[in-house]
């Protein structure tokens, strides 16, 4: 009776230990999971290097001076725009203060080795006034006008009586950049909703320029030695040239001295 019962025994471990084994048999096939495909990488697109900045060479430093007694400014008509509040009330074509005049663009001539901006040249309206009024490009710069005023304003671009562009821009819309003909080397802005704005951009085949402060002061920095022809150009006064030599690591001066305005044939060249 005994054996009895541990054959019993005997045979319900053998068969309890087997099932596990059994359920494996059993049990379909379990395959792995295909690996997530990777996505192919997005394309780029090409960032453009940050022009590299200057180093070396020397440095042009002067003032801009008016010799006499500077024309009375006409006033300008007040605007019944809420936009325009701020605006300057008399025609900023000369500023003179203190003996020192403002806005006249000092300008290497000629080519000159070295690399140019491509970063576009900014010029914003604000209170009914292109700001800054004078400022230098060089060729290819393209042109980016903002409108920061709560109203409408219309740009448009001349060289000489030669229409570059006449865009409208909304109260404090998308900003409008277009690019320059090659041969184009004096550009006048305009507003004719505004007809006393305008900002003018000299286009010089090198990067260095400088427009006079509120000081009359200039600074032409990192000019590779050399002989150079120096030109100050103003919208209405003319223009002056002087000659310098410079040498690496040098500062030279140069100053140039305006008076009565030019004929009204030189008004607003560039030679």
């Amino acid at each position: 009776m005994k054996l009895r019962m541990l054959g019993v025994a005997v045979l319900g471990a053998v068969g309890l230990s087997a099932l596990p084994a059994c359920d494996d048999e059993a049990a379909p096939t379990r395959q792995a999971a295909p690996a997530a495909s990777k996505a192919a990488p997005k394309p780029t697109a090409a960032v453009e290097p940050a022009p590299q900045p200057l180093t070396g060479g020397g440095t042009v430093r002067g003032a801009i001076s008016f010799k006499g007694v500077p024309p009375t400014p006409a006033a300008v008509a007040p605007s019944d725009d809420p936009a325009c509040d701020g605006m300057a009330s008399s025609e900023q074509s000369v500023r003179v203060k203190d003996g020192k005049l403002e806005n006249v663009l000092v300008r290497v001539r000629g080519l000159v080795p070295g690399p140019r901006p491509t970063q576009p040249v900014v010029i914003d309206q604000h209170q009914c006034t292109y700001l800054p009024r004078v400022q230098g490009a060089t060729v290819g710069q393209p042109l980016l006008v903002k409108n920061s005023d709560g109203t409408l304003h219309n740009a448009r671009a001349v060289a000489g009586t030669k229409s570059l562009f006449n865009v409208a821009q909304p109260p404090h819309g998308k900003a409008v950049q277009r690019n320059l003909p090659a041969d184009v080397e004096l550009v006048r802005l305009k507003c004719d909703i505004h007809p006393w704005m305008a900002a003018w951009v000299v286009v010089n085949p090198n990067r260095f320029f400088a427009t006079s402060g509120a000081d009359g002061s200039f600074a032409i920095e990192h000019l590779p030695a050399g002989t150079y022809t120096l030109e100050a150009w103003h919208e209405t006064l003319g223009i002056r040239t002087a000659e310098i030599t410079l040498k690496e690591g040098e500062t030279v001066s140069a100053s140039f001295e305006f008076s009565a305005p030019a004929p009204a044939s030189a008004l607003g060249g560039v030679k």
